[in-house]
């Protein structure tokens, strides 16, 4: 188990959660998965070893999200490029029709038993956080639409579903 994180950054992560939001959003667009890249950040955070000095907790915090952005880019175009090499190399070596991307039958039996095993760690959680993560990733309900549903604040969503990702991350894995 991990040391619980430096302070100074978990607490500068809260109070920093909108503008990191709106740094993510003015960066990639509308289109973007913004709560997943906070969400990430989050993980990040809270992987930071509690003994770990951060001089200038913000600007680390920035440094953070930066580097996962740019992560994500350069994974994205690692995956295009694998992805239209395959293709190429498959369509000279003869096949007419369009691959199939059906995925084999080990990754179908290997999905069933990690959803399984999800939706097990899902049954687990407490009340409160069972029901703001199931409105959430289930019913794709905005963090703002949770909290109005269930009469809790913006802030209470965050708290559950940041506490229902670490648990399912520790059972489940990524």
């Amino acid at each position: 188990m991990t040391a619980p994180p430096a302070p100074a950054l978990l607490t500068t992560y809260f109070e920093q959660r909108e503008a990191m939001r709106r740094f993510f959003q003015a960066r990639l667009g509308p289109a973007a998965d913004v709560e997943d890249l906070l969400q990430d950040l989050y993980l990040k955070v809270v992987g930071i070893d509690a003994d770990a000095e951060v001089r200038e907790p913000r600007a680390y915090l920035y440094r953070l999200a930066s580097n996962l952005m740019m992560d994500r880019w350069r994974s994205g175009r690692r995956s295009s490029a694998r992805d239209a090499a395959w293709r190429n190399v498959a369509h000279v070596a003869g096949p007419t029709e369009d691959l199939d991307d059906a995925p084999s039958a080990e990754a179908v039996v290997l999905g069933r038993e990690k959803l399984a095993i999800l939706l097990q760690a899902v049954d687990a959680l407490p009340d409160k956080t069972r029901a703001i993560f199931r409105l959430h990733k289930f019913y794709e309900l905005s963090y703002a639409e949770v909290a109005r549903n269930l009469s809790v604040s913006k802030s209470t969503v965050e708290k559950h579903m940041m506490s229902a990702l670490k648990v399912l991350t520790a059972k489940v894995g990524r």
